[in-house]
Parts: C-alpha cells; structure tokens; sequence
C-alpha cells in the first residue's frame, strides 16, 4: 500500500482505508519505507501541491489511525523513532502555527502513547494478551515520553489557546500513565521557570514559609491545571480533565490532599464536592470519569479512622459512587463498555479495603453485579458455550466477577451471600473453563476469595466442583495435548490467581487436600519454585507451608521428600525476603510437633539449623526475623534433646537476647515464650541463658511495665499485652530462682 509520492490526497486515502480495517494496518505494517516517510513528514513534508501544514496534519492523522490496532504496525512506528518525530514536532511549534497543527499533534501523540502503554501494561479495563513481541521497546518508548525532557515539551499544551489540544493532553495523561514512577513525574512536574524558583527556595534564597504563589501549591501544576479544566463548560473538556486527575491523584496523597481541600482564593466547596457532583451528569463517560476520580481521591487520601471505619466524609463520598456505580451496572441501556469500566471503577473503590468492601456489599453493589453475571451466563451448556460471545461480552464478564471477587474477600457474610443468595457459583464455574484469559483469571480470583471462609471449602467449593476446576487450572501448563487437541499452554497471570485459590484450598481443614496430594500437587508445586516467575515461585512456597501446617508426620515426610531439603536450604538463603519468611514459617510448621522436629535436625543437621536460625533473627526485615523467632519457639516446645543443642548455641541465645531488646512487640512474643520453655530445662541451660544475657533484657521488659514508660525505638515495653509481660516475669523467675521449682 505505498502511494508515492506523499500527498495529501494519497495520505486520506491512506487514512479512510485503514480507519477499522485491522487487515489493511497489517498490510500497511509491510511497507516501512511509507511509514517512515509519514514519521519523516510531520517535520519535514515533501514538496508537494499542498501546504506543507496541511501535509503535517494529514500525516498526524494518519499516524494517530494506524496506531491501534496492530502490533506490527505500532512496532514498526516505533523503529521509526516516531514518538520523538511527535516531540519535536511539538517543541518547534510557535504561537503563530494554527490550531488544528497543534491539535493534530497533540492527538497523534496521545494515540501513540496509549497504544504503547496498552502493550506495555498494565490493562486499564481488563487482562490483555501479554505475548507482545514487542514489549521491550514499547517500555523503552514510554519511559522516554514520561522524562522530564518530554514532559517539558507536551505538558504546557494543558493550557494551550486551543481546547481540542488540551483535552488530547488531558485523555494522554488519563490513558497512558501506567506505573507509579510516570504517575510521580507528571504529578511532581512544573515548568522550568518555576522549577527554577523551587531550587532558589532549597537554597535558602527565599523564604520558605507558606506561599501562596508558590509552584507546588495545590497539588502542583498538572494538578492546578486539571482542576481548572474540570470547571470549564466544555463538557469533552471537563471529562478528559477528570480522566487526567483521577490518574495522577492515585495513591497520591499529596494531590489528594489538594482535591478535598475548600478553594483558598474564594469560597465555594472543595474540589472533589464539585467532581462528585459531575459524577451525576447526563453524560455516562463524564460519570464514569468522575466515579473513577472521586475513588482515586478516596483511597489516597490517609483517614484517621480505625480500619473497621470510614470517615463521614468519605463515606458519603463512597456511597455517592456506588449509587452511581450500580446504576450503571445495571442499566441495560448503557452499552457493555460502560457496564464494564462501571465495574472496574468499583473494584478500584473497594479492592483490599474491608470497610468499603462491606459498604459496596451493604449498598447493593454485589447484588447488581450479580445480576450481570446471571444474565451473561446461560444454564449449562456445552464446553465451548462461549465460543460466539462478543469481545465486550467477555470483558463484562470479566469485570464482574472481578468486582465479586474484591468485594467477597474480607467477609464471610459476603461470601456466604456469594454462595447462597446469589447462587453465583455456577456462573463462576462455567467461567473457569471461558475461552477469554481475563475471564478464566476473574474466575480464579472469585475462587481465591470464597476459599477463605472454612464453612464454604468445606461445603460449596467442594460440592460444586469449583475446588477440582481451579486445581486443573493450576495443573495446566506449556503446551500439551487435551482431548486430543493440542491447545497451547495458560497464561502464567491465570496460573499465579489460580495457585493463589490453591494456597488457601490445601489448609488443614480442607477435605481437598489428601485429593490434590494424590493428583500430583506437589511435583506442580516443586516445577513452579523451579522457575523464574517470582510470583508464582512465591506463591508455590506459600502453598507448601499451607500443606505443612497441622499435616501428618507421614504429609511432612512425603511433602519434604518431593521438595527436597536442599532445595529448602536454598530457599532459607534466598536474597528475596519474602521467600525467606515463607521458607523459615514452613521451618515453623515443620516443627509444630517432636517428629517434625526431629526430621529438622536429622535432615539440616543441629548446626545447619541453628546457624540459620541465629542469621534470621538478626535481619533486616521484622517479618523474616518475625518467623524466625516462632520456628525457634517451637523449636523449644521439642523434646530434651533439641532443647539441649539450642542451649549449646551461645550465638543463637544471643541473638534471641536481641529480638526481646529490640523488636518490636508481635515478634518478642514468641521469644518471650522460647525462653520460658528453655528456662524450664535444667540449671545449665538457665545459665546458658544468663550468659547470653537474656535475663537482664527480661528485666528490663518487666521494670519499664511497672514504671510505665521505656524500651527501644523499634517498639516499646508498654506495647506489649498483660500475657507477655506475665510470662516475661515467669520466664525471669525461673532463671533466677529455677532451683526453687525442682
């Protein structure tokens, strides 16, 4: 498809052929020699009939079409270098150059931008395919549209004379800002000059009390110059705006800050007031931006309240949202795409925060969502009872379930209406097995949350097969034959959700444990720690500590004997904090017993063990240090012989000394209960302990209760519970008058 030579004629036929023609793209994507002479004419356009803008401008648009849609042809805009063609074009522009130039290059820029940070991730509305071969130099790209060098060049259009320009800057910000280091450049911003006045105040030039002038004042300027859209009358302005903020106001508690803050310079209510009431607009995009923005503010802004608690102002801001949110959801006029971001807009609301989970469940939230997955999913129907379903089915699909999922996953009378109130448990099954990786990811989420409650494993997940769905899920793995097909291999995003369902499945009281043993849970747990995928290798030994806690002595002995006691001593050496906690709270359940025990030290031997023990309980990180000190309390709890070669460990007992001086109270604990089970040994093992010096921390401990005050800096005695203290005193009292009790 190469016209030549370029005109502007030839560029709109370029343009209307390819605009949703994913075919004509790919075709396009062969000719490189006409792609880079588009990038090569938003700079320099060839002689030609035409204006040389109007050249510019048409290759802009043309740029800006062909760039969704096809990996090939973004990857081979990308090796014409033509983000920087964007930037420079942008940085020559001069006040006299007419709009419709700048809007076209501010338009191609954003297209750019977002179809590069769609390849790179993570998703906006969804799972996306990762198998980009591209990926390498699309994160290379993005990072350099998000340096300073760039922003200094594209940023400024947020208050350029021409409102199509400042609404493509603003939907750029809102759409291809992806990860907290970009999100933390654009926020932290500000032009040269006034980048020049903030080092003049670090200097001690000027003064650096409260200034009203000053650059960072509310938020900063990209959040000033949002803001200041979001009051314009022009509605595609006011929405672009809104997308914009709620992007740069996540997990930013400072532009957060700023947005729930009244106007200083005149009365009126604050800005987020004002967004919530944009959430009620006639538009349903500019709803659905200003949910977004609202909920963007709500979970960065730090509440004083208790966790089980919501402040009354964000509670009437959340309950503003999910009004809003559940009318979307459930309005079968809104078209999938609405009813989708809806749903996302809700999970980002309530994931990982139990209070607005609760509320979402109270204000009927999980209820409409559930009525979407009724309606989505027919009664049981052949395995590929999805094969027709559009592309924005799937994705309702899939933003459904994931709301359930992060709604259900703190409380168990949520799950419990999940299973029986709103019988969604068919839905989920039969999305395990959907032909869309977000759908089958979603479903594996909704199985990881209801497997937190006890009575539901031990009942539904078992009863309705949703245990053995998601194990064969987890199971799966490259490429094999099923049923006779070859079909390739799952998504590892989809095995880690899965896993995770299977880390809380194969706890002590679930009967599906004996079940996943015998169909070869652990060689797929052993090939997952195997690899190189830290989060499913974190996830696998997170899952063998499960199959360890409250196991037989015959579990403890197959489980280690697939694992691999070497394996488990590399795993207590990893550089990875978080593997070393989950390898020393395996340790901790090994030990819940004398067999276990005694396998330790027979299959680490008692100086391998110890000399392991004593590094992790002087480490930098409380939560290894944290599992340590319990692996050594049940250590102590073991029979006389074990109890002999902790005491014949000076080292050890020394750095137990530490953990009871300088950590903080969760973790003095289980040290605590160590020394009062080794105290309770013998007079050579309370001398042990004196020669350490644990009883005089143990005074301490004690001597700051009664004085009400004292201890360290990583956390004081009055911290500590009445228990702690009572043993503490008891475990001091045998080491000082010991003999008394024989």
């Amino acid at each position: 498809m190469t016209f030549t030579p370029i005109s502007l004629s030839s560029l709109k036929t370029i343009k209307n052929t390819v605009i949703g023609n994913p075919s004509a793209k790919s075709q396009l994507a062969q000719d490189e020699e006409l792609i880079q002479t588009l990038v090569q004419c938003l700079n320099d356009p060839p002689p030609s009939d035409s204006s040389g803008e109007d050249l510019r401008v048409e290759a802009a648009h043309v740029i800006a079409s062909i760039s969704y849609g096809s990996e090939a042809v973004l990857g081979t805009l990308l090796r014409c270098d033509a983000p920087r063609a964007f930037l420079y074009a942008i940085s020559k522009l001069s006040p006299e150059d007419p709009a419709i130039l700048r809007a076209a290059f501010a338009r191609g820029l954003r297209a750019l931008a977002i179809a590069i940070a769609d390849t790179v991730g993570p998703s906006l509305w969804g799972l996306r395919d990762e198998r980009s071969t591209i990926k390498n130099d699309a994160e290379a790209a993005l990072d350099s549209i998000f340096q300073i060098e760039s922003l200094d060049v594209f940023l400024p259009l947020l208050v350029d004379p021409s409102a199509p320009t400042r609404v493509f800057i603003a939907q750029l910000l809102g759409f291809a800002v992806r990860n907290a280091e970009h999100r933390s450049a654009v926020a932290a911003w500000l032009p040269p000059d006034d980048r020049l006045k903030e080092v003049k105040t670090k200097r001690g030039w000027e003064k650096t009390a409260a200034n009203a002038n000053a650059p960072n004042r509310q938020g900063g300027w990209v959040c000033r110059s949002l803001s200041a859209l979001i009051h314009s009358r022009d509605a595609k302005l006011q929405e672009a705006a809104l997308w914009g903020l709620a992007t740069i106001a996540k997990e930013n508690a400072t532009v957060a800050a700023a947005l729930t803050k009244p106007p200083t310079d005149r009365e009126g209510p604050s800005l987020l007031a004002f967004i919530l009431t944009l959430a009620k607009s006639r538009s349903t995009d500019t709803q659905l931006a200003a949910c977004l923005c609202a909920t963007s503010v709500l979970r960065a802004t730090p509440s004083p309240q208790p966790l089980h608690a919501l402040a009354p102002a964000d509670d009437a801001a959340a309950r503003t949202v999910m009004n809003v949110i559940n009318r979307i959801v459930s309005a079968s006029s809104e078209p999938l795409p609405a009813r989708t971001k809806a749903c996302f807009v809700l999970y980002n609301l309530v994931t990982d925060h139990a209070p607005l989970a609760f509320a979402a469940f109270e204000r009927g939230c999980l209820g409409k969502v559930a009525a979407v997955l009724h309606g989505l999913t027919p009664p049981p129907a052949p395995s590929e009872w999805d094969a027709d379903e559009p592309d924005s089915g799937a994705a309702l699909r899939e933003a459904a379930l994931t709301a359930v999922a992060a709604i259900a996953l703190f409380d168990n009378t949520i799950r419990r209406s999940v299973t029986d109130d709103l019988r969604l448990l068919p839905p989920i099954h039969a999305a395990l097995s959907a032909r869309h990786v977000g759908v089958r990811y979603a479903a594996c989420q909704c199985v990881r949350a209801l497997s937190r409650a006890v009575s539901v494993l031990r009942t539904n997940i078992v009863d309705s097969g949703l245990g053995m769905a998601v194990f064969q899920i987890f199971k799966r793995e490259g490429k094999g034959d099923t049923d006779g097909e070859k079909r390739e291999g799952e998504d590892s995003r989809v095995t880690a959700a899965a896993l995770a369902a299977v880390c809380n499945i194969v706890n002590e009281f679930s009967p599906l444990r004996p079940i996943y043993l015998d169909l070869g849970l652990m060689p797929r747990l052993v090939q997952l720690l195997q690899g190189r995928d830290p989060t499913l290798r974190l996830s696998a030994l997170w899952a063998v500590k499960n199959l360890l806690s409250k196991s037989s002595g015959e579990t403890k002995r197959d489980v280690m004997q697939c694992l691999g006691w070497g394996r488990l001593t590399e795993l207590l050496d990893d550089a990875d904090g978080a593997v070393q906690e989950q390898a020393f709270h395996l340790v901790r359940n090994l030990a819940e017993n004398e067999a276990g025990i005694e396998m330790l030290f027979r299959a680490l031997g008692p100086s391998g063990l110890l000399a392991h023990l004593t590094s992790a309980l002087g480490a930098v990180d409380d939560d290894v240090v944290q599992q340590a000190t319990y692996a050594l309390a049940n250590l102590a709890n073991g029979a006389p012989a074990a109890q002999a070669h902790l005491l014949a460990a000076p080292a050890l007992l020394r750095a137990l000394r530490g953990v009871l001086a300088e950590r903080a109270p969760h973790i003095r604990r289980p040290a605590v209960s160590a020394v009062l089970e080794l105290a309770r040994t013998s007079t050579a093992g309370r001398r042990a302990l004196g020669a350490a010096g644990v009883g005089g921390t143990l005074r301490q401990m004690c001597s700051a209760a009664r004085v009400g005050g004292g201890g360290g800096a990583r956390g004081t005695a009055m911290d500590d519970d009445k228990d702690v203290i009572e043993q503490a005193r008891t475990a001091l009292d045998w080491l000082e008058h010991g003999e008394a009790y024989r």
